[in-house]
């Protein structure tokens, strides 16, 4: 009978955790947004939130860790209980970053891929006074005319650094890189003339298209973009295969149990799927993913093998 009891108590004490598992989430999540409160990244992961906290029936507690282009925030996921309750919400620096600095985690081992929420192509914008009105007006004037022309980025290894820099190496062009400590002033300067280009999100850039303020010559994804039906893509644009798009997804700390992906991952998609929840995001120029873990992980091993060819290519630095 005692040798029973233990037996028991044994398979119960080896149950427990699965149990545990089949009862998350018991408590709030929290979501680490390894960028500054208000940013592009922070804005989208609070409309996804909301939706999942609603589905889930918990809530979900952003949690911004800026610094180090999202390095301090990550490796507070990394290092976090695989539970199911610290959760990274990050960004196309995710996929750079093993390229560019030396990292406290491993960015392939130590996270678990989930979901891609969404990718934001990019507008090639030049001043309205340009004299060149294509892409290959713009190639041909840059090839006659060496050293003459810029390229504005919102900052060393950001997407517009790395998409300006793409540009470079299809086209075999040497475009003067000119890092800007974020995205206004770059544009700033393009309308303003002291750069010849800049790459910018939807976003923040088509205003000042419509506005007439700056000249569109192409945008950087596979497919044109809805609100910019006229403006081809650089691959329609004589430089095939041309993709380089920024993206959020989201993380779990490695570990974490399979069925606990697995719902988070649906929980995801479901939010990304919701009319609303589209619509908000297609106003923030982005376009609406929601992919399963393995999709999000295939695309992510893609887009470091391209960040990494691309780099060392360029002999791209970081201050």
């Amino acid at each position: 009978m005692k040798q029973r009891i233990l037996k028991s108590i044994a398979v119960l004490a080896a149950c427990a955790p699965l149990l545990g598992w089949a009862a998350w989430p018991e408590k709030p999540i929290r979501m680490v947004v390894p960028y500054a409160a208000g940013g592009g990244a922070d804005n989208t992961a609070r409309i996804v939130a909301q939706q999942m906290s609603t589905a889930l029936g918990q809530q979900i507690v952003i949690d911004n860790r800026p610094g180090a282009g999202g390095v301090i925030g990550a490796d507070n996921v990394a290092k976090a209980a695989a539970d199911g309750y610290t959760v990274l919400y990050d960004a196309s620096a995710f996929s750079v970053n093993p390229s560019l600095r030396k990292l406290p985690f491993d960015a392939t081992k130590d996270f678990i891929p989930v979901s891609l929420v969404a990718t934001a192509p990019q507008i090639l914008v030049v001043p309205v006074t340009a004299p060149y009105k294509t892409v290959a007006e713009f190639i041909d004037y840059a090839r006659k005319n060496p050293g003459k022309l810029t390229f504005a980025s919102a900052g060393g290894g950001t997407g517009s650094h790395l998409a300006g820099e793409a540009l470079n190496e299809q086209a075999k062009l040497n475009l003067l890189h000119v890092p800007y400590k974020g995205g206004a002033p770059a544009l700033t300067d393009v309308m303003g003339e002291q750069v010849s280009a800049y790459f910018g999100n939807v976003a923040s850039t088509i205003g000042y298209v419509k506005g007439g303020k700056l000249r569109a010559l192409a945008v950087s994804s596979r497919q044109r973009v809805p609100s910019l039906p006229e403006t081809p893509t650089l691959d329609e644009s004589g430089l095939p295969g041309y993709n380089v798009v920024e993206w959020n997804g989201v993380f779990l700390p490695k570990g974490t149990p399979a069925d606990i992906v697995q719902r988070f991952g649906k929980a995801v998609q479901d939010a990304v799927a919701d009319a609303e929840v589209r619509k908000k995001l297609l106003q923030l120029g982005l376009n609406p993913a929601g992919t399963t873990p393995e999709a999000f992980g295939k695309f992510v091993r893609e887009e470091m093998g391209r960040v990494n060819t691309l780099v060392r290519a360029r002999n791209i630095r970081i201050d």
